[in-house]
């Protein structure tokens, strides 16, 4: 049985054939039913939707000998014309090859003539984005006011290049990509047409594969036929399409979770050994983690929604109870993040294999808890650890997970209920507040001491806090400096705020910051020199950088040289 050409035979002759467009379909079988087609249609969609084959059904329809009704009848004198392409009145015209103005106007003659055999002369252009600017601008008068025996439909994968005026003159459709389902029965239908055994997941890997397009899942069933076995194999399937197999996923979610870079760097081999399109196994594997989040965060109703059999989905609910919540829901955005990169890479085989890794280590990347440790925080945990006992490797990783769990629900409720500084800021300050010793000596050194342990993301601001001399008055904490750039870099980017934070947890009360110096002397309002300090160009760097400006001089000032 000759296995080629599928996509013709079963090219859809009538509407309700077409699968999936079933709003666009009532439109034009209605229209052919009334005998009202509009002057011009614009068909838009991605590839293998559906739209020459719906064009050419609208054709047939409204010069139906038989008609007006909504299918054409397929078994007239006009019908059998235009199913074959021999019709005298519906030209199909590709636009890549037509794309001059001379062809338009040649065009616009013939349209003046009454069609030869049915009601109106049908022009298909397939691909018309392809038309040029002055091509476009000959068909505007044409499109407004055509012929009454004329119909135009242009069908194109980028209608974004048509210009305004043209789509404002045609009913614009857009066609979309088939649902999964409706593409997997379409698969069936011609399967058990040809009388080809088959096997559901070898079905369900091409509905996947074909991403909506028919066209494409048409041309990838034949191919897959093209081997001469017996039935549709799953394994064929994945062999001739160079796809990875459930097993290998699985298999390498088992690696992920035991940290087996060899088993991991050995797994990427076997994907570029094998020719594996990378593309559609990082778009699987991002739904395999997607599966896992949904099976361990939706109950036992979560297995309902997933396209999988039953089996399966036991498969992954298991390997999923054996991450934990967050590492999922991480891992699952790692792999989108990184699809792009990797394909667009010199090296996608290293880019992979470091984005596994990455994978691997998702507990020690991500911080266990919602805000920065301290030093206090990091000796604490080294004494622990010099105590305690070493523990089995197993029993360190589940603990590990488990205090991962536990953390990630918190994270979870506080990134719903606020924004993450917000979150990362109240944590800080619980912190503080929890971890000051109630023995600990208030004096100023201390005090510097206590901002050198909490703001190892400012250490500038240590190092100015330095320079400083102190007082402290009851709830008043006076800096002194005679550097004027010192006291306005304290005031600036926040720092105000930070010290009133740092002084209340170390004291124990709440405290005012107050800074005394030397005032920056006085510049006359509207002069050049106030001008350019308050320039927000010289704001902003002297915020960034913390810098300050030690003298200003004009070009004219400076000697000859």
């Amino acid at each position: 049985m000759a296995k080629a050409g599928l996509t013709s035979r079963y090219r859809p002759q009538n509407f309700a054939q077409v699968a999936g467009q079933d709003f666009t379909k009532s439109i034009l079988s209605r229209a052919a039913e009334q005998d009202r087609p509009s002057h011009a249609y614009l068909f838009s969609g991605t590839r293998g939707v559906g739209k020459t084959t719906l064009a050419r059904i609208l054709a047939k329809a409204i010069n139906c000998y038989n008609g007006p009704a909504p299918e054409p009848c397929n078994q007239c004198a006009s019908c059998e014309q235009i199913t074959r392409g021999a019709s005298p009145d519906v030209w199909e015209i590709d636009a890549a090859s037509h794309t001059g103005v001379d062809n338009v106007r040649k065009l616009r003659e013939d349209l003046a003539y009454s069609p030869m055999s049915g009601k109106y002369k049908v022009v298909i252009i397939d691909e018309a984005h392809m038309l040029s600017g002055s091509a476009f601008n000959a068909l505007l008068k044409t499109l407004e006011e055509p012929p009454a025996h004329c119909v135009f439909i242009m069908a194109t994968t980028a209608p974004e290049k048509f210009p305004a005026t043209v789509i404002s003159r045609c009913q614009h459709y857009v066609f979309k990509r088939l649902p999964h389902g409706e593409l997997f029965a379409h698969l069936c239908f011609v399967l058990d047409a040809e009388g080809v055994s088959y096997e559901k997941e070898a079905v369900y890997l091409l509905a996947r594969r074909g991403a909506g397009s028919v066209r494409d899942s048409m041309s990838m069933l034949g191919q897959v036929l093209a081997l001469g076995d017996e039935g549709l194999k799953t394994a064929d399937v994945r062999r001739v399409l160079g796809l990875a197999d459930q097993e290998l996923f699985l298999r390498l979610m088992q690696h992920v979770l035991d940290q087996d870079l060899l088993r991991l760097h050995e797994m990427v081999n076997h994907l570029l050994e094998q020719g594996l399109d990378l593309g559609f196994f990082l778009q699987e594997l991002a739904q395999c983690w997607r599966n896992m989040f949904l099976l361990s965060r939706g109950g036992a109703e979560a297995g309902n929604v997933l396209d999988l059999p039953q089996e399966e989905v036991e498969r992954w609910r298991d390997m999923a109870g054996r991450f934990a919540h967050s590492t999922i829901h991480a891992g699952w955005q790692v792999v989108l993040e990184s699809r792009r990169s990797i394909l667009g890479s010199y090296e996608p085989g290293i880019s992979l294999e470091l984005m596994l890794y990455n994978l691997a280590y998702l507990p020690e990347l991500i911080p266990v808890s919602g805000y920065t440790p301290t030093p206090d925080t990091y000796s604490k945990g080294d004494q622990v650890q010099k105590s305690a006992p070493k523990k089995d490797p197993s029993e360190e990783k589940k603990s590990r997970s488990n205090e991962y769990a536990a953390s990630a629900t918190h994270r979870e409720i506080e990134a719903v209920t606020e924004s993450l500084e917000e979150f990362c800021e109240k944590s800080h300050e619980n912190e503080l507040h929890a971890q000051e010793p109630p023995d600990k000596k208030k004096d100023w050194k201390s005090f510097v001491d206590f901002c050198c342990g909490h703001s190892r993301d400012d250490l500038t601001l240590v190092r100015m806090l330095k320079e400083c001399c102190i007082s402290i008055d009851n709830d008043h904490l006076t800096l002194k400096t005679d550097r004027e750039h010192i006291r306005s870099a304290l005031e600036r980017n926040g720092r105000q705020k930070k010290l009133v934070s740092l002084a209340c947890s170390f004291f124990g009360r709440e405290m005012q910051v107050v800074f005394e110096g030397r005032s920056a002397p006085e510049i006359p309002e509207n002069s050049a020199e106030e001008m350019v300090r308050k320039h927000p160009g010289v704001q902003k760097i002297m915020n960034e950088f913390d810098a300050r400006i030690l003298d200003i001089t004009r070009n004219n000032d400076k000697p000859n040289s």
